[in-house]
């Protein structure tokens, strides 16, 4: 057999397996792999057919290993398992393997490990003496899926050959430890019912996405290693990923059969993928961007943009692009926080602008110092900021006329005609004083730039039309008249966060790219939603309808903390970015963990001391794998001082990240986004700071305005619980948040 076109590929559990294995191991694995490819008759390599199988093989790693592969056609070949040479041959008819009748790929089953592992209890050490006869005890165990039938597990896509084993659980520790060693959709389709969801609910939100529209030959290997659902990698680089690498970077390698069907999907337009944290959005995002560029005609331009609302969020998207992809990806992708991209493109148009850029904070400051000179005391400066952002500048509002008939859906408090009035009066003073103090806002830049890139647009659909009326010519005086040959700036634009972008911005990118197949995909979650930012897609010229899609396996937060984080959000609604309601149905997580603990302290400064106690604790994990999560700037600068008090090294995250390469990371809830954690702790959690006490007031005097502040700061929370991998610790003085109140229930803090 010629080794020249030898195909050799990794299933996913087999990765998983071999990064437990000893390092040697490992290194041996790679040099087989390669050995393999160039010619399996290797006489070192000893590849035999397994007694009893007509596809299983197994070869020669080292002295004490094999690998046992599946031989999928002549030149094609699947590891499914790395063991000790003494545990390959002692239980052949135990080796399981099939199509799945549902989702078309290959699955692996070793049942005498599952029985081992999972079913057999330890040994006692010694024989116990003998008791006398006793009445008999309790009944035996029931067991957890006694109510489904074999037919209705395996319509659901569990394997067949785990079924006798399912049917003997009786724990949870067994259910959880025969996830560790099922078939992907097995161990999800067996949590989810374990969680109570019905047959129904979990054939749609489960079962369905993954299902293959096809019909399945269960004996034909080939075609199954090809579907989505066989979770695999083929080439040297990525075997290499999935060898040396750890659970953080599995993601350049392996996609979940969902993930996967979203990144190569040809959509006829727009298209948004929403989903949970955790759920790989900003994994789809990425290998979208590399998908999209891989097709492109060759070139030396970028005509594919990767954007984002942060500057931190964009750096590490170019970090994680360069690790997919490389600089040859990196080439042809233009990345860009979504402000800095406006505010280059009002600079490209408007040169002489040089105007400093102030934030909102300070916008709302220079409001009430407007306020305060023209002694208005019955206007709030948020209010008014808010108004002239959302709504004047949001739509673009440029007369009083226009202003009153302006629609304010979702501003809450209702205004008179007279109050637009005055409110449109202030408006005009407030830009004339920001114009004076030569500054500006990001709203404003924002809003510039969509008008910018408007009439760019335009420009370019007339040209178009006129090259139609032509017979296909172009007319030069018009092309020359338009400032050069005009074209749109991006074939394709991708969107990270999509649900925290501002209206101008979505008008400014929807003008940047032609309106054309694939021209945006926008992945993002309106339950993080925790800035003011809250559009309808639709009315800004983008049309997701029918092509909006939802990811709902957690793969970062365990199903302990999961449980808790979505406690936080309570019985909210939540907008899907185009009018309707968006919901976390379906979101799971096959990981299992601790549940979080709940620390209640007498002060801010017992608060303190504890968490310090409790890092000191931890002594085996790396302090950069730690984070503190706090309301406010000063607590995380009062957290910092006392753990570096304690000989504990502190990173506080600034708008760039962290200030510093090692330590524990703490910051405000807002500057987590986007960023994962072994360990997590919410700190000061406490009534009156989350929420804000200011929130609170205005549950009488302004209740539209209470529900969305109080809708954002539980997305705030929700999100700085979700950055959790392994534990999560939340810690409160006085009073708790009212948002812990059903956590608190079901689980009391811990002694102090």
């Amino acid at each position: 057999m010629t080794g020249k076109n030898v195909t050799l590929r990794l299933l996913d559990k087999a990765d998983r397996e071999i990064l437990k294995l000893p390092r040697p191991v490992k290194g041996a694995i790679y040099d087989f792999q390669h050995k393999f490819k160039t010619n399996p008759d290797s006489a070192g390599l000893r590849l035999k057919q397994l007694q009893g199988h007509d596809k299983l093989h197994s070869a020669r790693v080292n002295d004490e290993y094999r690998a046992l592969l599946l031989r999928l056609a002549d030149d094609d070949w699947l590891i499914v398992s790395v063991k000790h040479r003494k545990d390959v041959y002692a239980h052949l008819d135990r080796l399981t393997y099939s199509v799945n009748r549902v989702t078309g790929g290959i699955e692996y089953v070793d049942l005498q490990v599952v029985q081992e592992e999972v079913l057999t209890p330890a040994a006692p050490q010694t024989a116990p003496p003998a008791e006398p006869a006793r009445p008999a005890g309790p009944a035996a165990p029931e067991p957890l899926f006694a109510q489904w039938s074999e037919q209705e597990l395996t319509d659901l896509g569990v394997a067949p050959s785990l079924v006798p084993v399912v049917a003997a659980l009786t724990t949870e520790d067994q259910l959880l430890g025969l996830v560790e060693y099922a078939p992907q959709l097995s161990g999800e389709v067996l949590l989810a019912l374990y969680d109570g969801k019905s047959y129904d609910d979990v054939l749609e939100q489960v079962t369905a996405p993954v299902a293959t529209p096809d019909p399945v030959d269960p004996e034909d290997f080939s075609a199954a290693v090809d579907r989505p659902a066989t979770i695999v990698t083929t080439t040297d680089d990525a075997l290499r990923e999935a060898l040396e690498g750890e659970d953080f970077g599995r993601w350049k390698v392996f996609l979940h059969p969902t993930q996967a069907k979203l990144v190569t999907r040809d959509y006829s337009g727009p298209a948004r993928v929403g989903g949970g944290p955790g759920t790989g959005k900003t994994i789809v995002a990425l290998h979208r961007v590399k998908h999209l560029v891989e097709r492109l005609p060759a070139g030396r331009t970028k005509p594919v943009l990767l954007t984002t609302y942060n500057k931190n969020l964009a750096a590490d998207l170019r970090s994680r692009l360069l690790a997919l992809g490389g600089e040859a990806l990196l080439s042809r992708v233009e990345i860009s926080h979504v402000d800095q991209l406006a505010l280059r493109t009002v600079r490209e148009a408007e040169p002489g602008n040089r105007k400093r850029i102030v934030d909102e904070a300070q916008a709302v400051r220079e409001w009430r110092s407007l306020l305060d000179e023209l002694g208005e005391g019955g206007w709030d400066a948020e209010f008014l900021h808010d108004e002239w952002t959302q709504v004047i500048l949001g739509q673009a509002v440029t007369s009083r006329t226009d202003y009153f008939r302006a629609r304010r859906a979702g501003r809450g408090r209702t205004v008179s005609r007279a109050e637009r009035a005055e409110i449109w009066q202030l408006a005009e003073r407030f830009a004339q004083r920001l114009d004076r103090l030569g500054v500006q806002t990001w709203d404003q830049i924002a809003e510039r730039a969509a008008q910018l890139e408007a009439g760019r647009a335009r420009r370019i659909q007339d040209i178009e039309r006129r090259r139609e009326e032509a017979g296909g010519l172009d007319n030069i005086h018009v092309a020359d008249g338009s400032g050069g040959w005009l074209r749109y700036r991006y074939r394709h634009i991708v969107v990270d966060e999509a649900q925290d972008l501002r209206p101008a911005h979505w008008k400014m990118l929807r003008a940047m790219t032609a309106p054309d197949r694939n021209d945006l995909f926008v992945v993002g979650d309106t339950h993080q939603r925790i800035y003011k930012n809250q559009v309808t897609l639709g009315s800004l010229g983008i049309n997701i309808r029918g092509r909006s899609s939802k990811l709902s396996l957690s793969y970062r937060t365990t199903r302990q903390i999961l449980r808790s984080a979505l406690n936080v959000l309570g019985e909210e609604t939540y907008d899907d970015l185009n009018g309707s309601t968006e919901t976390l149905a379906g979101y799971r997580s096959v990981l299992s963990g601790g549940v979080p603990d709940l620390h209640r302290l007498a002060d801010w400064q017992e608060e303190r001391e504890a968490i310090t106690a409790l890092i000191e604790s931890w002594g085996e994990v790396p302090h950069e794998q730690i984070a503190i999560a706090v309301p406010t700037n000063d607590m995380a600068r009062e957290v910092a001082y006392t753990l570096r008090q304690r000989g504990i090294m502190a990173l506080e995250i600034g708008p760039d990240g962290p200030l510093g390469d090692s330590g524990v990371h703490i910051g405000t809830m807002f500057r987590f986004k986007g960023l994962e954690y072994r360990r997590m702790i919410l700190a000061g959690v406490t009534d009156g700071l989350v929420p804000r006490a200011a929130v609170q007031r205005r549950r009488a005097t302004d209740p539209a305005r209470y529900r969305a502040e109080m809708l954002r700061a539980r997305s705030l929370l929700f999100v700085a619980a979700t950055r959790a991998r392994d534990s999560l610790d939340v810690f409160w003085h006085g009073e708790p948040s009212p948002f812990l109140k059903e956590l608190i229930e079901v689980r009391p803090p811990v002694a102090a």
